[in-house]
């Protein structure tokens, strides 16, 4: 398993989320700005949204398919250091596609890694923290069981439209502030002695509380505290959270002063309910309590603003949600340049000899996103390849005197660098021969003319004596024609060695006749970086008779 390079992919792959997010937020926050003059209501969808999407985007990018931008990436990769000499060096003795992971291209990474896992589970604890203690004082409570708050509490959520049934408990304590908690079994936690409250508050608090519940924020609440939790070292992401807060308990202020109670009877009510009681039970809960101290000024001035819209619209949340789903999907497939890069893919040209061949053409080849780079190697016999895009890819790498090198698969992952080693052959030679007699013959494919590869450090064989095949009497007389295929190998001193006919279907008298001939030849001496050495050859000799 290689751990730094799961380490880097990671990383990058999480700085790619917090680009995107950084992007949602920013949006959400410029429309929230927007919609100012607007609902409560509307403001805490559009929060809600971007909050939900902070939480998707990552598993969007996983699943989504690719949609990347190579041309951004090779822009990305100007900055990106260029693979030093050394560096080559030290691959000289590395297998062939060797994964390169001894220097990881974020030495740190694992330390941010560790540094954000520590916050991240301190920010769920305290979570859990909080949702334990609500579950405690919900355990401690008792059931109210006063005929007036359960006529009230069944009137007022009907008219709510909340088909789930709501427990009502009244605390322990007499101090504790009422709060809601709960999304399948919701519960409203009253102080004791509630019951002696007058119906005007009485209805006020189950207003406010049902209204949460009626619009699920304590679920959505939870959703940005793990938002939060997760992106907590991003100033947004608390702004975010805060955000839904706020503007959910705006929310229920409007629901509770649009069924008829007058602004500043609720008021009056949430400033001594503030004043009487504590929360203390409540500061690390995510629940939703009526009179938090925190922006309770900000609520009074706009419960007590007649000008204010307070009834949600339908239309703006069918229009954040389409313009949320339009932003969300593209953000999410599209791959930032940091993801795209996969690294260097850098490499050594060696001939037979096992000495570094330099310029020799490097082809790199993504049929899938059919994308072409081309590269190649310097003295040394090193090539490289900076921040191609991760994919599949086919390497060739050519050099005239040699046969050309393929390699169809090379795999490149985001944040690893590879290393190819290529040996290369030396070409085969070939030439071609025509016999020609007079005679009816019958017909016979010729094979095609080939021509002798020539170039670089390979001195290739050259002809110096060429005996022509003479047509033999019998295959003239008989009316046979057609091509013989011999294959050679070319000694160090110029000698045809090992000659073969590669074709079996061949006219024994015509195969004779070319071994005759061809055995006679002569060439100059190949050599390769001054050396002499054998080379293959494939002569190719075609008979036909003229009418």
């Amino acid at each position: 398993m290689n751990t730094p390079l799961m380490t880097n992919t990671g990383l990058i792959f999480a700085l790619a989320s917090i680009v995107k997010v950084t992007i949602v937020w920013a949006v959400a926050a410029l429309v929230a700005v927007c919609l100012k003059k607007s609902s409560a209501a509307s403001r805490h969808f559009v929060w809600a949204t971007a909050v939900l999407a902070s939480l998707v985007l990552p598993f969007l990018t996983s699943v989504l398919p690719e949609w990347k931008s190579t041309t951004v990436a090779r822009a990305a990769a100007i900055l990106a250091p260029a693979p030093s000499a050394t560096t080559a060096q030290s691959l000289e003795f590395a297998s062939p596609m060797s994964i390169n992971a001894a220097t990881p291209a974020f030495p740190i990474a694992t330390w941010l890694i560790a540094l954000w896992a520590l916050g991240a589970i301190a920010l769920v604890v305290r979570l859990f923290v909080g949702l334990s203690r609500a579950v405690a004082l919900s355990q401690a409570a008792r059931a109210m069981r006063d005929a007036d708050w359960q006529r009230d509490l069944a009137a007022i959520a009907n008219s709510l439209q909340i088909r789930r049934p709501v427990r009502l408990l009244e605390s322990a304590s007499s101090a504790a502030i009422p709060f809601t908690f709960g999304f399948w079994r919701p519960t409203i936690l009253l102080p004791s002695r509630a019951s002696d409250w007058s119906q005007e508050r009485r209805c006020i608090v189950l207003s406010h509380e049902l209204a949460h519940i009626a619009r699920g924020d304590w679920l959505l609440q939870i959703c940005a505290e793990l938002s939060r939790a997760i992106y907590w070292f991003h100033p947004l992401a608390w702004n975010a959270a805060a955000a839904v807060r706020h503007e959910s308990e705006r929310a229920c202020d409007d629901i509770v002063l649009t069924s008829g109670i007058a602004a500043e009877d609720y008021a009056a009510e949430l400033l001594d309910l503030a004043r009487k009681l504590t929360n203390a039970p409540t500061r690390i809960c995510p629940a939703l309590a009526i009179a938090r101290t925190t922006n309770l000024e900000r609520r009074f001035a706009a419960m007590l603003n007649p000008s204010l819209d307070r009834r949600s619209s339908r239309r703006s949340k069918l229009f954040v949600s389409i313009f949320a789903i339009c932003l969300l999907l593209p953000l999410a497939a599209v791959r930032l340049p940091a993801q795209n890069v996969a690294g260097n893919f850098t490499g050594t040209i060696y001939d037979a000899s096992g000495a570094v061949v330099p310029n020799a053409t490097v082809i790199v080849t993504d049929a899938k996103n059919k994308s072409i780079e081309m590269s190649s190697s310097v003295a040394d016999g090193s090539f490289s390849f900076k921040a191609l895009p991760a994919g599949e890819y086919t390497v060739k790498v050519m050099k005239p005197g040699f046969e050309a090198y393929r390699d169809p698969d090379l795999a490149l992952k985001v944040g690893e660098s590879r290393t190819l080693d290529v040996h290369l052959t030396i070409g085969t030679l070939s030439d071609t021969v025509e016999v020609q007699a007079t005679g009816r013959g019958q017909s016979g494919a010729a094979a095609p003319t080939k021509r002798i590869k020539l170039g670089g450090e390979v001195e290739a064989s050259k002809i110096i004596t060429k005996v022509q095949p003479l047509y033999p009497e019998a295959a003239k007389s008989a009316g046979v024609q057609g091509t013989v295929n011999l294959h050679a190998v070319i000694g160090m001193n110029g000698v045809p060695l090992s000659l073969q006919v590669v074709n079996t279907d061949v006219n024994p008298d015509l195969a004779r006749a070319s071994i005759e001939a061809v055995s006679k030849w002569r060439y100059s001496t190949t050599l390769l970086n001054g050396q002499p050495i054998e080379v293959d050859t494939n002569i190719t000799i075609n008979f036909t008779l003229n009418p």
